[in-house]
């Protein structure tokens, strides 16, 4: 299996649907790490912990996972010698106390669900530990209770807050004092008591300035007569913090000791809140256990696909028994590939334990591997056309194909010449047939269809046309080979029925009409001087002409061929060019008197002066070519 296949066939969207169904992140996690299996027996428990799980929730409506939560982050702490919080002690021992009961529901319902509930005898219970962080921790933080010793700090705490709020408020009462003051309040700064007094009598007041307002108009003091008190209420809060602190290490202690057990504990709930999701989505689409085996043998009564379970039009589908290759044609936007994508959904669910919209007497098969090319895959990054990147796919898939694997090709051979796409198309399908694969391809290459009807082991298909309202139907039929309906839509457009036997004539032989029309037929307008037909003109060696598709100048070399190519030298290179392309510009006549060399036109001139040195008798052209010759050999 693959990713690319899971996307085209929307099985991760399938995922987040029965996700939305667990009641922790330890379901959601485990449902993520879910693939379809291989295994024939695999598959099989997969499929009866769904059914069983589906049965409790019929009977009974719900199960009691409350207080079971994602505690992985929790343990991790644990494991790594991490003194836990109140918050996550408390989470635990809910965790603990759900995996208690979840155990009982479990145990007593051994009668619908044999399996799951012997799954529920691995599971762990820890109610001393439960206890424990109960009695030590309430409210969010650790109780008085929890010890003696912090008990006793924290009466001391609660007796020294007392008298400095008693000696605070009797400062504050003070006629004397109260001109000082801000306001008549006691606050706690930075873990101390102080008193609001006005910024303008901080120096009236003995004490030391704890906080200054924002504005700077008051300043929150510490009145000498309760600095000691202060400091000893720290000094108390500080062996509270300590005796706090050893409470939790014990906590957490008691929970490293009873780790594995706990982990095996998440492992089950993880299971169990998972199976149930699965259960509650078959309750929810109405689901049902097909039948399986492992030959690819594939029939869908009624099936919906899971994505569109609301008012889609239910699907009968059967293949690998008695062919193992279907060929759907019909319409554009027929539903062909809505089809393919069902089919390979409904099989992808299947083999990963979920329950199918469907009718009984549902067959799947298990499968090695599920590939589909669906879409064009085109893609900015590699700039493939859609007919390479559809090759591209087809030859990874066929390395990967065995005789265990399931193909859906969406209009195969496209985005080609239909004759080469068409011949390539079968070959390809010829030669996963060969391997063994169970394959539905669609297509709208009439070869493709004439094949599948030709091989004992294919099979045609066709989507239903509703030919009164030119709608398709959405509607699979086997055995049938549909077309485009073109020629009867275009029989109620009122096309020509001459023309419509003709074109059905070219779609079973190609014997085109390939006769000229009537002359008289054809509309001749009257000929103009300047409709006339042009003279031919004859190019002659030394010509000046215009080369029209440069449009620039050369020099004719070679007369007009039979071919109607005349040789023309331009820039150093003879080209041969049609004459229609030529345009004379002054023929050889009119640029080079009587008796010319012509043959000089053609040469450059340090050529023509070598030539005519030695003509002359030149030593220096003779020992310049006795050099070259000497340095040939």
């Amino acid at each position: 299996m693959n990713t690319e296949t899971f996307d085209k066939l929307q099985y991760s969207e399938l995922k987040e649907v029965i996700k939305s169904y667990c009641t922790s992140g330890l379901g959601k996690n485990l449902l993520d790490k879910l693939g379809p299996a291989s295994s024939m027996e695999v598959v099989k428990i997969r499929l009866n912990e769904t059914s069983e799980a589906r049965a409790i929730l019929d009977a009974d409506g719900h199960v009691p996972f409350s207080g079971v939560t994602n505690i992985e982050g929790t343990i991790q702490h644990a494991e790594k010698g991490i003194i836990l919080s109140p918050d996550e002690l408390i989470s635990l021992s809910d965790f603990l106390r759900g995996c208690r009961k979840l155990k009982k529901f479990m145990l007593d319902r051994e009668f619908f669900a044999p399996v799951l509930s012997s799954y529920a005898q691995s599971m762990s219970e820890y109610r001393e530990a439960e206890e424990e962080i109960n009695t030590a921790i309430k409210n969010g933080k650790v109780d008085s209770s929890a010890s003696r010793d912090l008990k006793k700090i924290r009466d001391q705490i609660e007796g020294k807050e007392e008298k400095i709020k008693a000696l605070l408020t009797k400062f504050m009462n003070s006629s004397e004092n109260r001109k000082y003051l801000q306001d008549t309040f006691i606050s706690r700064k930075n873990d101390r008591f102080t008193i609001p007094v006005k910024a303008s009598y901080k120096n009236q007041v003995a004490g030391s300035i704890v906080e200054i307002s924002s504005k700077g108009s008051t300043v929150f003091m510490e009145p000498h007569s309760v600095a000691k008190l202060n400091g000893d209420l720290e000094r108390l809060r500080a062996e509270e913090a300590i005796e706090e602190y050893q409470i939790l290490a014990t906590l957490t202690g008691i929970i490293i000791d009873h780790l594995p057990g706990i982990l095996i504990n998440m492992e089950l709930i993880s299971q169990y809140d998972m199976v149930f999701a699965k259960g509650k989505y078959s309750q929810h689409i109405r689901g049902i256990e097909p039948e399986l085996n492992d030959t690819g043998h594939i029939k869908l009564v009624q099936c919906k696909h899971p994505l569109l379970t609301g008012n889609a039009v239910p699907l009968d589908f059967e293949i690998g028994n008695g062919y193992r290759s279907l060929v759907i044609t019909g319409p554009n936007a027929g539903g062909k590939t809505i089809v393919l994508k069902t089919i390979g959904l409904i099989t992808l669910a299947v083999l990963s334990g979920f329950h199918i919209p469907a009718e009984r007497g549902t067959v799947i098969s298990v499968f090695d591997r599920v590939f589909a090319d669906i879409g064009d895959n085109q893609s900015l990054e590699n700039a493939l056309s859609t007919f390479s990147s559809h090759m591209k796919n087809l030859s990874e898939i066929m390395s990967q194909s065995n005789n265990h694997t399931l193909l859906l090709f969406d209009e195969i051979g496209s985005g080609t010449e239909p004759n080469e796409g068409a011949a390539l198309a079968i070959s390809i399908l010829e030669e996963f047939y060969h391997i063994g694969c169970i394959t539905v391809a669609t297509t709208h290459y009439g070869e493709i269809k004439r094949f599948s009807e030709l091989h004992p082991d294919f099979m045609n298909a066709a989507m239903q046309f509703k030919q009164e309202t030119l709608e398709p139907a959405y509607r699979l039929i086997i055995g049938e080979s549909g077309d485009s309906n073109a020629l009867w839509i275009s029989r109620k457009m009122n096309i020509k029925e001459a023309v419509l036997d003709r074109a059905k004539a070219y779609m079973e032989n190609k014997a085109y009409r390939l006769e000229k029309v009537n002359e008289n037929k054809i509309r001749k307008p009257a000929k103009t001087a300047s409709q006339l037909p042009e003279e031919i003109t004859d190019f002659q060696k030394g010509d000046k002409v215009t080369l029209l598709q440069y449009n620039d100048t050369g020099i004719v070399y070679k007369e007009r061929n039979k071919s109607r190519n005349v040789t023309v030298f331009y820039k150093g290179e003879m080209h041969e060019i049609l004459d229609k392309r030529l345009k004379l510009n002054f023929k050889a006549a009119e640029l080079y008197p009587e008796g010319y060399d012509l043959d000089q036109l053609f040469t450059d001139y340090q050529t023509r002066k070598l030539a005519h040195d030695i003509e002359r008798g030149s030593k220096k052209a003779l020992k310049k070519i006795q050099k070259e010759m000497k340095k040939d050999n």
